[in-house]
């Protein structure tokens, strides 16, 4: 299941952890982020142990967003080492999100 992600715990789950980090920047009357909450849904739970994933509700906590340059939602970035290693906007195919996790997981 994703981590529900909040300006307060950001810090600590997401910059400081070790494992990479796919963060979903969404809001819950954006149609295309609840077209995408199943397949994050299913990414979080196939990528177990191997990559931490988690949800923000830009409406409840504008800060990451504003400090990550989110412009559009539902907005993917992925965190390595507490840097912005990749990032897709939009709706997108679930591949698309596994090409871009396969690349940074750690071999």
């Amino acid at each position: 299941m994703a981590h529900i992600l909040t300006d307060e715990n950001f810090d600590a789950e997401v910059l400081q952890s070790d494992l990479p980090v796919l963060v979903d920047f969404w809001a819950p009357w954006c149609g295309p982020c609840q077209m995408m909450g199943p397949i994050i849904e299913q990414l979080a739970t196939e990528y177990e142990g191997k990559v931490k994933v988690g949800k923000i509700d830009v409406q409840d906590y504008t800060e990451q967003a504003q400090t990550y340059g989110v412009m559009g939602i539902p907005a993917f970035k992925i965190f390595k080492n507490g840097e912005v290693v990749e990032e897709i906007v939009g709706a997108v195919p679930a591949d698309k999100i596994r090409t871009a996790l396969d690349k940074h997981i750690a071999a």
